[in-house]
């Protein structure tokens, strides 16, 4: 009796549970149910007075990351000062007005929290990852670093030695050199051509006044982007940022105000190779003229990079892979490869990077070239719909943790002037057609002059008038 007692007890709680969920349900249309969905944690923006932009997405953690995104980098420098944006990026470190070295690295380390910067063709980046309560500090130091640095001689003399030693370990790092190689081919005598890094000639020349222009020209309000992920509350970062990075604007009178302007950088198919013989492997990469940022049809090439993917010997199931690349791969005719689409502002590489013996290098060129034309002429249903599933699960694995996805807050604010939210980038994905990716890459990369830069063995790599006649079908 009292079991039965019981089970009626617990209907009778269920069945007025649904009931609850029931009117709960009812209380909230189908839309503003979806909108909530859609927009949790949405990304909120304000823009001050004077010209900074707050973006923060708060997923209420216990941790937080916040950062400064500036619109400056190698891009913007000349032939003379190329590589001013990277030397600042390590003279931010090196002392401010209120703040020696020493005490800024106990004031982070006593915070248990992690300061670092990085510079790139079109941004320079200076982020803290802390704990959320510390968050008012973290911004206070950023904004010390970049408004006060006291970029004393000294200190530039011995950031000298640290750039150049940097160099010799870059020059060891194979895929750095030939993705410089290949945009010195890609944009020949344009900024995007020139190393991040700029050349040795110019870190040992670089001065003091160098850097304070380059300063006072990119380092402002309205090239700038105040960045907060975690538990960071939207509105206390906007005071923090009034409070703390209310810097002057540009002076236009600047003799140097010129390089202000985003100048086109002109694409030319081309090839460049570094014959060294006692390198083991030929490092290769093989690209031609892609997009911008903002073009539509950025989305596509995208799809098409995620569809040749990425494979090395290591994962041992390339003839099982559904990339045509990889199984060449398998076959014995590669160590590895990856595709890639960089973009900047107005253009951009799309390609493929690979590692090959010297004796199977031109038979991967071949296989790499074969699958351009196919994916050109007749892609399939089935590689568009991979690609597309790749493309969106990536973009979701890459957004794990509160730098990822105040990287990813500042660098679309930079680009798009904006955070498109993932379900808008899910549904312009899911509308890329066959026709799409086809039409895309027909205009991309069928009958299209490629760059190719190649490292090592480079003898028997494709040369460049067998590479360019391979970029189509050939009547016979």
């Amino acid at each position: 009796m009292a079991s039965r007692l019981m089970s009626l007890r617990h209907a009778l709680q269920n069945v007025t549970k649904q009931n609850k969920f029931l009117e709960w349900s009812k209380s909230f249309s189908a839309t503003a149910l979806k909108e909530k969905v859609l927009n949790v944690p949405p990304t909120i923006v304000t823009e001050l007075d004077s010209g900074l932009k707050v973006a923060t997405e708060d997923t209420k953690g216990p941790t937080a990351t916040v950062g400064l995104w500036i619109d400056a980098g190698s891009r913007w420098e000349t032939e003379e000062t190329n590589g001013v944006a990277h030397f600042l990026e390590h003279m931010a470190f090196k002392g401010t007005e209120k703040r020696s070295q020493l005490d800024l690295e106990m004031e982070i380390e006593n915070m248990g929290a992690h300061l670092n910067a990085y510079t790139s063709r079109e941004q320079t980046v200076f982020y803290a990852k802390c704990l959320k309560e510390d968050i008012p500090k973290a911004v206070e130091i950023l904004a010390d670093i970049i408004g006060n640095s006291k970029l004393g001689e000294a200190e530039i003399e011995r950031e000298r030695g640290v750039i150049l030693r940097e160099m010799q370990e870059v020059e060891t790092n194979l895929q750095e050199v030939v993705f410089d190689y290949l945009h010195l081919t890609a944009y020949q005598e344009t900024p995007l051509g020139r190393t991040i890094l700029g050349p040795t000639k110019n870190i040992k020349s670089i001065s003091r006044k160098d850097l304070v222009d380059y300063v006072s020209l990119f380092y402002k309000p309205s090239r700038m982007i105040l960045c907060g992920a975690g538990g960071v509350n939207h509105d206390e970062l906007v005071k923090l940022g009034n409070q703390y990075l209310n810097l002057p604007p540009a002076n236009m009178d600047h003799p140097l105000a010129r390089q202000l302007e985003v100048k086109p950088c002109r694409y030319t198919g081309s090839e460049i190779r570094h014959r060294d013989d006692m390198i083991p492997f030929c490092h290769t990469a093989i690209a031609l003229e892609g997009c911008g940022w903002n073009n539509a049809d950025n989305i596509p090439l995208m799809i098409a990079s995620t569809i040749i993917g990425a494979w090395d010997r290591t994962q041992g199931i390339g003839s099982l892979n559904a990339s045509a690349i990889a199984r060449a791969g398998a076959e014995g005719k590669a160590l590895s490869y990856q595709a890639f689409n960089t973009c900047y502002k107005d253009t951009g590489l799309w390609g493929i990077y690979f590692i090959c013996e010297r004796n199977t290098v031109e038979f991967f060129c071949e296989a790499i070239t074969s699958e351009f034309r196919r994916l050109c002429t007749s892609i399939n249903v089935a590689d568009v719909e991979r690609g597309k599933n790749l493309l969106k699960t990536s973009m979701l694995l890459q957004l794990d943790g509160t730098t990822p996805i105040c990287e990813d807050i500042g660098r679309q604010m930079l680009c798009y002037n904006r955070r498109i939210p993932y379900h808008e980038l899910e549904a312009r994905i899911d509308k890329v057609t066959v026709n799409d990716v086809q039409e895309v890459l027909q205009s991309y990369v069928y009958d299209q002059c490629p760059v190719m830069a190649g490292v090592g063995p480079t003898e028997d790599l494709m040369d460049y008038e067998t590479l360019r006649s391979k970029m189509t079908w050939l009547p016979f």
